[in-house]
């Protein structure tokens, strides 16, 4: 039985395919239209899931959308009409939207699959199907469920239990006890302060929770004077602060100005004595860097905030469901700061978060939801790793260099070539690793990586810098063998624990091993994370292996391949681009390696 999930029409459209219950694709659009956080209709991500499959559009026998567009629509009538006249801009537009494509998504579905009978296109609620993406790719057999985002139909935030049936003999079911509802959103608060310090809503969410270590969280009774948050973790907006139910434009109001200031300016210069203590930025001067220093103690009081308030909504879940497991999904769930103090300090011995924990993830919870609840089929499938995108044979990596006239070197001995990508690694060059299927989700684990020598401070500003384009506050994510984590991160057991297989956490960093590995020891002394096991990923394990056996650091500094603004690289082709337009060192197709071409 072949099941195709999709979500699309509002960030990180997907689409996800199971066979029998087991994931044999998922993608983001993105990866193929090279338009970032796309959100149209995932034409290429469908294609590669059944062409990954072997198989046509009639072989489907389910297609199941992520979300239920009526209820979704009757929201954006409900608070439109609510808000009029202020919203009647924003209501202008949604209806032309919505009446143009949003509202035919059944149309729009049978279009593109013809072949697919029409009583075979499902539609799941949107937290239901967040839910299914954690609870049914998690290892429980019963946990609780938490799902935190900005909003979906209505609901923003749900708690939840689930059981699952493996032999065959019982049911599995989600049980959704409680929800938050929009205009209420701890997604869409932390996006109001992304927009007011110059970020892309739905984009740079984590650029805040990067800045937030660069200052202190000095605004937490201003920010509890615009929400209030009660001890079972419900909480209740000022919607005075705010101007998202009702405006295309802007998400704060002028009030929200009045208590926090000015808004940051978008892609202004961000420098602080925290980033540059000795005053060396070019562009340095005394109000800049206080102006910033505002801007970056904001971003830690957001930060601190909501993580303050997951952590009451996890004490409530453990408290109504009695589980020991915890299982998360929405884009909240990607916070990785939060997610941290939850294995740390939260009440749940287990704690699983699927790697696309956003809107994109919904696809693979749509299908999982209908194959399990919906058709009452059992349980099969673990999500042990995140290597579910598209994979290139050696024949074609081989014909793209050839026909483009690259030089290369080709390796065929597997120790050979690792032995070569960790010695440029030590030498102090940057390595692109472009290897397998690429990951599905928003991190890079090994099989679309930038890798480097974490070893070398300046090896943060040389990568942010002259290779990725981009913000110089933002870190960088240590990989580091499993059986070694705990040698450098404050980590209890790591190969039980499944957040940082996935760098879905943060934890702090050893205070004797902050000078060791610079590169990627966040200020404050935290780190965001993977641990790797040969099992998952043997070529990305023997490179980061044999460095460390070369300078006794068995921790790799890895960010993803791509560059500002652009999405992770997908194909040969897009590898290439990136490396001939970036200050990358040695790009690694596979066995096929490619240098720069010297210059005199």
């Amino acid at each position: 039985m072949y099941i195709l999930g999709i979500s699309c029409f509002y960030h990180d459209s997907a689409a996800a395919l199971l066979k029998d219950g087991e994931l044999i694709a998922a993608s983001d659009e993105e990866r193929f239209s090279r338009i970032k956080h796309d959100n149209g209709f995932p034409h290429h991500a469908i294609q590669f899931c059944l062409r990954q499959a072997g198989i046509g559009p009639e072989d489907l026998d389910y297609v199941v959308f992520y979300e239920k567009p009526l209820l979704k629509f009757d929201r954006i009538l409900r608070t439109g009409l609510a808000t009029f006249p202020k919203s009647w801009l924003a209501f202008r537009e949604a209806l032309i939207t919505w009446m143009n494509e949003k509202l035919w998504i059944r149309a729009l579905l049978q279009e593109a699959l013809p072949a697919v009978p029409k009583d075979r296109f499902l539609f799941i609620e949107h937290h239901l199907s967040h839910a299914a993406s954690a609870f049914f790719a998690s290892p429980f057999d019963e946990a609780a469920i938490i799902t935190l985002d900005g909003v979906g139909e209505w609901t923003t935030t749900t708690i939840g239990k689930a059981t699952a049936n493996w032999s065959g003999n019982g049911q599995n079911h989600i049980e959704l006890l409680k929800e938050t509802k929009f205009p209420h959103s701890l997604g869409l608060l932390y996006s109001t302060f992304t927009a007011f310090l110059g970020f892309r809503v739905n984009n740079g969410e984590y650029k805040v929770m990067g800045m937030a270590p660069y200052g202190q969280p000095r605004y937490l009774d201003r920010i509890e004077k615009i929400i209030n948050v009660y001890d079972d973790g419900s909480f209740w907006l000022d919607m005075d602060y705010f101007q998202f139910h009702y405006s295309a434009t802007r998400t704060f109001s002028d009030k929200f100005i009045q208590l926090f200031g000015e808004p940051r300016q978008p892609e202004s210069e961000f420098f602080t004595l925290a980033t540059h203590p000795q005053k060396d930025h070019p562009a340095w001067d005394d109000a800049t860097a206080r102006k910033n220093q505002h801007y970056a103690d904001i971003a830690a009081s957001i930060q601190r905030f909501t993580e303050n308030a997951i952590l009451k909504i996890v004490q409530h879940a453990y408290d109504i469901t009695g589980s020991r497991n915890l299982a998360m999904a929405g884009g909240v769930a990607l916070n990785s700061v939060a997610n941290g103090r939850i294995l740390r300090e939260g009440p749940f011995e287990n704690v699983y978060i699927q790697p696309a924990a956003g809107d994109n993830g919904g696809a693979l919870g749509a299908a999982l939801y209908a194959y399990h609840v919906i058709l009452g089929q059992p349980r099969k499938f673990i999500m042990e790793h995140a290597y579910w995108g598209e994979g290139f044979s050696q024949a074609h990596i081989q014909a793209f260099l050839e026909r483009e006239n690259i030089p290369y070197e080709y390796i065929e001995e597997e120790t050979a070539l690792t032995q070569k990508i960790a010695q440029a690694l030590v030498e102090g060059q940057v390595v692109s690793l472009f290897q397998g299927r690429s990951e599905w989700g928003p991190r890079a684990l090994g099989n679309r990586s930038i890798l480097a020598d974490p070893r070398r401070e300046d090896m943060k500003e040389i990568v942010n810098t002259k290779i990725k384009f981009r913000e110089p506050f933002r870190p960088f994510a240590p990989v580091v063998l499993e059986e070694a984590a705990a040698d450098f991160f404050e980590i209890d057991d790591p190969e039980r624990h499944y957040l940082p297989r996935f760098m879905l956490m943060v934890a702090p960093v050893k205070k004797e091993k902050w000078d060791v590995i610079p590169a990627t020891t966040h200020t404050g002394g935290t780190g965001r994370l993977q641990t790797i096991r040969e099992a998952w990923n043997p070529r990305y394990y023997q490179i980061v292996k044999q460095f460390g056996e070369a300078t006794g650091v068995p921790v790799v500094l890895n960010t993803s391949f791509n560059l500002r603004g652009e999405p992770i690289v997908n194909s040969p082709e897009n590898a290439y681009r990136t490396f001939s337009r970036s200050g990358i060192d040695l790009l690694a197709l596979d066995k096929f390696l490619i240098r720069k071409k010297k210059t005199t």
